[in-house]
């Protein structure tokens, strides 16, 4: 249950921290509208990295938990921190993020559908 805790939301708001951060440091440099563009690549090469180096090997509903778990944390504290608390102008969800949620879900579920099928 420990590693569970560890995978699903530690590992989720680390995730979402790590972009949440890189918005910050890109709103500076690069225009708004292209923010969430940048990020979601460098976030699905993240993502894939703990997956596969962090993340404990497990049966593919143990994968669903983590999926719906980072999801989860990505959505509300988007729109906490980001919604909320920032307001931005033209408002948040357009395409990057909708496509930032859904790799959110589904890369877990890829590796658990792969972790499935590879035999032990």
């Amino acid at each position: 249950m420990q590693a569970l805790l560890k995978d699903g939301l530690g590992w989720g708001f680390a995730l979402w921290l790590v972009g949440y951060v890189l918005g910050i440091v890109f709103f500076f440099v690069i225009p708004i509208a292209l923010i969430g563009w940048v990020v979601a690549p460098i976030g699905a090469v993240l993502t894939l990295l703990v997956l596969a180096r962090h993340v404990q090997r497990g049966t593919l509903g143990r994968y669903a938990i983590v999926a719906v778990a980072w999801t989860a944390i990505a959505v509300v504290f988007d729109y906490l921190f980001i919604v909320q608390l920032l307001q931005p102008d033209d408002g948040y969800y357009k395409l990057d993020v909708y496509l930032y949620y859904a790799l959110t879900f589904i890369l877990p579920l890829f590796f658990g559908l792969r972790a499935a099928s590879t035999p032990r």
